[in-house]
C-alpha cells in the first residue's frame, strides 16, 4: 500500500516545457499540427479539425479516447488503438475504460498523465523506462493531445513511441511482461511557446549580398534569388 502511494505521488509531478521537449520527429509533426489549430483562439481545437499529414502512417502508434464526465474524476474510454500498442499491453481494449485496461498496478503511473491533459487542455509529454521480457531497457515516449467540444476536453489522442538504445526489443507484453514497474524519466505539460514556427526561408526575389572582403582579383557579388 505504501509503494502504491509513493508511485502516485511521483506521477503527479509535472514540469513546464516548450514543444522542443518532444524528441520524435513524427510526434513533433503531430504536435505542430495541433499548435497551428490552437494558435487561432488559444484553446484546444475540435478533433474533426485535426488532419495532420501522413496520418495513416502513424495509426499503428495512435490511440483515440473519448472523455466522460459522469463521475467527479473524468474517465477515458478507448475508442481505437494501434496494433503495436495492443501487443505491448497484451490485449485489445476498444470500448474499455483506460484505468481498467492498464490495471491497478500501472494506473498510478498512467492515469495522472491523462488527467493532467484533460484538466489543463494542453499537450502532455512523458517518458518512462520499461523493461521487455528479456530485461532490455526501452524508452516509452507518450504524447497526449487534447481536443475540445463546447469548452470541454472530450477527446484525447495519444501517440506512443518506443526506443531501445541496444537496438531490437520485444514489444509483446512490454507493459506486463515482468515485475519491474515503469521508471518515470520525464512528465511535462507543454505550456510554453504555444505556436508553430515554420522553418525560416529567404523570400522570393530577395537580394542577398555576399560582403566578405574580397581578395586580390576577386570582386564582391550580388545575387538575386527568384
Amino acid at each position: 500500500m505504501r509503494a502504491s502511494s509513493r508511485a502516485e505521488n511521483i506521477a503527479l509531478d509535472f514540469a513546464n516545457a516548450a514543444p522542443s521537449v518532444v524528441k520524435s520527429i513524427r510526434q513533433r509533426d503531430l504536435l505542430n499540427t495541433w499548435l497551428r489549430l490552437y494558435a487561432r483562439q488559444q484553446i484546444a481545437p475540435a478533433i474533426w479539425e485535426y488532419r495532420p499529414a501522413r496520418l495513416e502512417e502513424e495509426l499503428s502508434d495512435l490511440i483515440y479516447y473519448t472523455v466522460e464526465f459522469s463521475t467527479p474524476t473524468p474517465r477515458l474510454v478507448i475508442q481505437s488503438e494501434g496494433t503495436r500498442i495492443s501487443r505491448a499491453y497484451g490485449h485489445t481494449g476498444k470500448g474499455v475504460l483506460l484505468d481498467d485496461y492498464v490495471g491497478p498496478r500501472l494506473a498510478p503511473f498512467v492515469m495522472p498523465i491523462y488527467h493532467e491533459c484533460v484538466a489543463r487542455g494542453l499537450p502532455v509529454y512523458s517518458v518512462a523506462n520499461v523493461e521487455d521480457i528479456y530485461g532490455r531497457i526501452v524508452a516509452y515516449e507518450r504524447l497526449l493531445l487534447p481536443f475540445q467540444t463546447d469548452g470541454k476536453v472530450c477527446h484525447v489522442i495519444a501517440s506512443i513511441k518506443t526506443f531501445c538504445e541496444d537496438g531490437g526489443f520485444e514489444i509483446k507484453n512490454l507493459m506486463r511482461g515482468n515485475d519491474a514497474l515503469p521508471r518515470p524519466k520525464l512528465r511535462a505539460v507543454i505550456d510554453r511557446e504555444l505556436f508553430h514556427r515554420a522553418p525560416a526561408r529567404i523570400a522570393p526575389a530577395e537580394t542577398v549580398e555576399f560582403s566578405d572582403q574580397p581578395g586580390p582579383g576577386i570582386t564582391a557579388e550580388t545575387i538575386e534569388l527568384n
